[in-house]
């Protein structure tokens, strides 16, 4: 079965994927594992996402391919993003990370005091 045809039967549904099978080496993994968000996406707006993407986010040349016009492309990737979580990627060091690399040396205690109490 392809993505399309799993998009399609979910229904924009959540699911859970169960069983994960390396295709090269047959070994398979089994437990609970959420999809990816973009794999959440209907199948319809998974293909207007790879094509903005190929396109390097050029609305003008999305506003060529799908025959519509600006707002219409714009609003579009709003109601998209709108249905797709930020993920942070540079979080902020936990209390962990800062004592650890004040163990190693990196940093030092006014560093690590500094740091601390930005977690706040």
């Amino acid at each position: 079965m392809d993505w399309q045809a799993l998009t399609e039967l979910t229904r924009g549904r959540p699911f859970l994927v169960e069983r994960v099978r390396l295709a090269d080496s047959g070994v398979a993994v089994e437990g609970r594992f959420e999809p990816p968000q973009l794999f959440q996406l209907s199948a319809d707006d998974q293909v207007f996402v790879i094509a903005f993407v190929r396109s390097h986010g050029s609305i003008k040349e999305m506003e060529r391919i799908f025959g519509v016009s600006y707002p219409t492309v714009k609003a579009r990737l709003n109601r998209i993003a709108g249905q797709l979580e930020f993920i942070d990627t540079d979080p902020a060091p936990t209390h962990a990370d800062v004592l650890d690399r004040l163990q190693r040396g990196e940093i030092s205690a006014e560093e690590a005091l500094s740091e601390l109490e930005e977690t706040r």
